[in-house]
């Protein structure tokens, strides 16, 4: 009877051990998930606010040098612009960081020309276009 009843408890404690041990993994993994969803997530808004923000960079380079509007092409406008996409870049990857750091390199070096010289523009247009596609690509990696 004795020998009954231990195996009776010790049946009992190793299930309660069991559900504990899979109660803690089911825990873990799901808090593991929700971080990296969140995270994603964090990517993808910033990647979407720099994808509009470099078309408003687009827009004004254009409109400073094709329309020779200065009101909509005003470089001030694009230094804003420039700092907000920087910005937004500490919520991506190393990738994005890094084509957006050169931006900002690029723009500081020609944004007084922006306006008289074309290959000004293009220098500009280019590494926009080297951002949007890392972001791109960054946008297909997430999970």
């Amino acid at each position: 009877m004795d020998n009954q009843i231990d195996n009776r408890v010790n049946l009992y404690q190793r299930t309660v051990i069991f559900s504990l041990l899979f109660t803690l993994v089911g825990f873990s993994y799901n808090v593991w998930r929700m971080e990296v969803s969140e995270n994603n997530n964090n990517m993808r808004t910033a990647s979407f606010e720099m994808l509009k923000n470099l078309s408003s960079l687009e827009q004004l380079v254009y409109s400073a040098y094709y329309d020779e509007d200065l009101k909509e092409g005003n470089p001030r406008k694009g230094w804003v612009i420039v700092g907000l996409i920087d910005d937004l870049s500490v919520l991506t990857n190393e990738d994005v960081k890094t084509t957006t750091t050169d931006l900002k390199e690029v723009w500081s070096l020609h944004w007084e020309t922006i306006a008289s010289r074309q290959q000004t523009v293009d220098s500009i247009v280019g590494s926009i276009d080297d951002v949007r596609d890392e972001i791109k690509s960054l946008l297909k990696s997430l999970d």
